[in-house]
């Protein structure tokens, strides 16, 4: 179901409705709690529950009476997973109308670390900044901040908690368990905001790639030169293992470059420096960058330096 909040202050408080069967329709107090509201402020991006009135605080709604009873642990990405009665059974009046008033938009930030997209992870609610316990943490739940923040993907493995200090304040989320592929970290499954098992030494520290960058280094021109990648802050090669023209295709496009001449080399323009970060890389040739290509994790490679990748030539010259 589609959920929205009426008559209130704005539009992270008031009224709860639901659509359900081509009709809004409100939800009765009976059993609703912060559990229930954690729920619901979640599926409407509104970060977490403040409070959970009900008696119609917000006003009587009119039409149905949707839902009634609902007993939501606080974990759901969305009412429709909480148990309840049936559609449209209920022993309410819309003087039980429920409410709901949720954080303001859901924030998030990195602190503490060398720049803006690495360092300790910090979530607004409440009115307050507040840490994220490590419990369960993994890379899936990196990848949806890094993504939310617009640095790019994660670095794996991530940084050992309380590696950007200690945080102060509440702990807002444990057990957060993201599939990955969430737009938001609100989107993802965590026990109610608040409720944790952690000290502070648990808190999760972050670091993303930052935006994605490709160079062609030491070359006679702009579109020659050894190939390498920015990522996590710093310069680093591609390893040669697999790699071939559709791969060379990709990042002569991505660096404005045309496509391939039919020459692809080696270590045509000498051996990097720093870390290796790709390996094995398996373009299909479509890709707008190379980023998006299958390839091992980050950094996973059985390569040295004279195995660094150069592009001889893009086919344009500039």
């Amino acid at each position: 179901p589609r959920l929205r909040l009426s008559s209130g202050p704005h539009g992270c408080a008031g009224r709860l409705e639901v659509w359900h069967g081509g009709r809004w329709g409100t939800v009765c107090d009976d059993g609703w709690d912060l559990r229930d509201a954690a729920v619901a402020c979640r599926e409407l991006g509104c970060g977490g529950a403040l409070a959970a009135p009900g008696g119609a605080f917000f006003g009587e709604g009119a039409g149905p009476i949707l839902l009634d009873d609902l007993r939501c642990r606080g974990n759901e990405t969305g009412l429709r997973l909480c148990p309840s009665r049936p559609w449209g059974q209920h022993d309410c009046h819309h003087r039980e109308d429920a409410g709901l008033v949720c954080d303001e938009p859901f924030r998030l930030r990195l602190v503490s670390g060398p720049g803006p997209c690495a360092g300790r992870l910090e979530i607004w609610h409440g009115g307050r900044w507040g840490t994220v316990c490590d419990d369960g943490w993994d890379p899936r739940d990196a990848a949806v901040v890094c993504r939310e923040l617009g640095c790019g993907g994660p670095l794996i493995p991530g940084p050992d908690a309380g590696r950007y200090g200690w945080g102060s304040g509440p702990i807002w989320l444990d057990e957060v368990g993201c599939q990955g592929t969430e737009t938001t970290l609100a989107s993802c499954p965590a026990a109610p905001w608040g409720r944790h098992n952690c000290a502070h030494n648990e808190d999760v520290g972050v670091i993303c790639a930052g935006q994605f960058r490709l160079r062609l280094a030491d070359g006679p021109e702009p579109c020659a030169g050894r190939l390498e990648v920015w990522y996590g802050g710093s310069w680093g090669t591609v390893c040669d293992d697999g790699w071939d023209p559709r791969d060379a295709a990709v990042a002569c496009r991505e660096l404005g470059c045309g496509g391939l001449r039919p020459r692809v080399g080696k270590t045509y323009y000498g051996s990097g420096a720093g870390p290796i970060w790709l390996d094995d890389v398996s373009c299909s040739g479509r890709e707008a960058s190379l980023a998006d290509c299958p390839a091992p994790p980050w950094g996973e490679h059985n390569c040295d330096h004279e195995e660094d990748v150069g592009l001889t030539y893009c086919e344009l010259h500039r």
